[in-house]
C-alpha cells in the first residue's frame, strides 16, 4: 500500500503536581538544661506552629527517646495540628508525609554524643532546620497541539495614557489649589462611591467641578494613578518616613473610595514596615479603618515585642488609649493566648 502524504498531527502533555514549600528555623536555647531526662522519656519541646500549603506544622524535639531503654539518642518530629481531610508532605526528600500520620519523624535522630559535639552545637544551642513540600491536591496535566505567542495586555498601558493626556476627559476635581481630570466612566467603573457620586441620584449636573475636602493633592494623585493604572505609584523621591506616611494616607483614601485591592496593598506595605516607634499608630490606623489582617499584625507584633518601653513613649501610644481603647482588650485577649 502507498504510503499516505497526510499530515501526521502530533501532540504533546505533561504532568506535574502543583506544590507548596516552607523552611521553618527552630532554636533552643540552653540545651543543656534539657538533656540528661531533665524533660522525662517522651516529653518533648516544641516549635511554635507555621504554615506550608494551608496547612499548619509544628516541630517536636525530644531529648530522650519516646520508647526503650536506650537513652542515647535524641527524637525529631514534624506534627501536622491543623485539622485536614488529606494531605500529602515531602520532609527533605524522599520521605513523605500522608494524612495517615499525625506525626512523622525519626526516632533514633542522633547520638547525644554526636549531637553535643561540634560543629552541631555551639555556645549552648541547637538549631533545626525542617523543609516541607506540601504536595496541592492531584497533578495537573495538560495537553497542547502548538503554542502561539499572546503578547501582553496592553489595557493599563492604555489607561495610563488616557488619564496623562486627558483626552476625552468630563469631570472636574479641585483638591487644594490642584486640578484634576479625569473620565467619570473611568472612576465609577473602578469605585462605586464614585459611581453614586457621578451617576447617582443624588449628582450635581450643573457643578462645574467636584471639590474634594480633607486630601492633600499628592495623595488625591496617587488616588487616580491607582485606579487608572492598577497599581501604586513609585515613591523613590520619599524618604522612609515620608513613605510610610504617604502609604498611610492611600490606605484612607482607599477605605473612604471603597478600593479593596488598593487597601489591602497599603496594609501589606505597612505590615512589612511595623516597628516599635511605630505600630501604634498603625494600630489605631486599622482599627478605625475596619483593617483586619493589619490590626492582627500589629497585634501580634505588640504581643511578641521587646521594646515595649520605646512603644509606649511612642506619640501613637497616647492617641492608641485615646481614640481606640477597645483595641486594648484585643491585645490583653491575645496576650493571653500567647503566653
Amino acid at each position: 500500500m502507498e504510503a499516505s502524504n497526510t499530515p501526521i498531527e502530533v501532540t504533546s502533555s505533561r504532568s506535574a503536581p502543583q506544590t507548596a514549600r516552607g523552611r521553618h528555623v527552630f532554636e533552643i536555647a540552653g540545651y543543656s538544661l534539657q538533656k540528661d531526662g531533665d524533660l522525662g522519656v517522651g516529653k518533648f519541646i516544641k516549635s511554635a506552629a507555621f504554615a506550608v500549603g494551608g496547612h499548619y506544622w509544628r516541630i517536636r524535639f525530644y531529648p530522650d527517646v519516646l520508647v526503650g531503654e536506650d537513652k542515647e539518642y535524641v527524637a525529631v518530629f514534624l506534627e501536622r495540628i491543623s485539622e485536614t481531610a488529606e494531605v500529602v508532605a515531602i520532609v527533605k526528600k524522599p520521605r513523605v508525609f500522608t494524612t495517615l500520620q499525625p506525626t512523622w519523624g525519626f526516632q533514633k535522630f542522633m547520638k547525644k554524643s554526636e549531637l553535643e559535639g561540634r560543629p552541631f552545637l555551639l555556645r549552648d544551642r541547637l538549631v533545626l532546620e525542617c523543609c516541607v513540600t506540601v504536595i496541592m491536591g492531584a497533578p495537573v496535566s495538560e495537553s497542547r497541539t502548538l503554542c502561539i505567542q499572546v503578547p501582553p495586555s496592553d489595557l493599563v498601558d492604555n489607561l495610563g495614557k488616557l488619564l496623562e493626556s486627558e483626552e476625552g476627559a468630563d469631570v472636574t476635581f479641585k483638591v487644594e489649589d490642584k486640578v484634576f481630570h479625569a473620565h467619570k466612566i473611568v472612576l465609577a467603573m473602578r469605585s462605586p462611591v464614585f459611581k453614586a457620586e457621578l451617576y447617582g441620584p443624588m449628582r450635581d449636573m450643573n457643578q462645574p467641578s467636584i471639590t474634594v475636602q480633607d486630601m492633600q493633592p499628592a495623595v488625591f494623585k496617587a488616588l487616580l494613578h491607582f485606579i487608572y493604572k492598577d497599581s501604586l505609584p513609585v515613591m523613590d523621591n520619599l524618604d522612609e518616613d515620608e513613605n510610610k506616611e504617604m502609604v498611610k494616607h492611600l490606605l484612607e483614601v482607599a477605605d473612604r473610595y471603597a478600593l479593596e485591592r488598593m487597601k489591602l496593598m497599603c496594609e501589606n506595605i505597612l505590615c512589612r514596615k511595623l516597628d516599635a516607634g511605630s505600630v501604634a499608630a498603625v494600630l489605631a490606623l486599622a482599627d478605625q479603618h475596619h483593617c483586619s489582617l493589619l490590626k492582627e499584625a500589629c497585634i501580634q507584633f505588640i504581643n511578641s515585642s521587646t521594646k515595649m518601653d520605646d512603644l509606649v513613649a511612642s506619640h501613637g501610644y497616647a492617641h492608641l488609649k485615646r481614640a481606640c481603647p477597645t483595641v486594648f482588650a484585643d491585645i490583653w485577649e491575645r496576650s493571653a493566648k500567647f503566653c
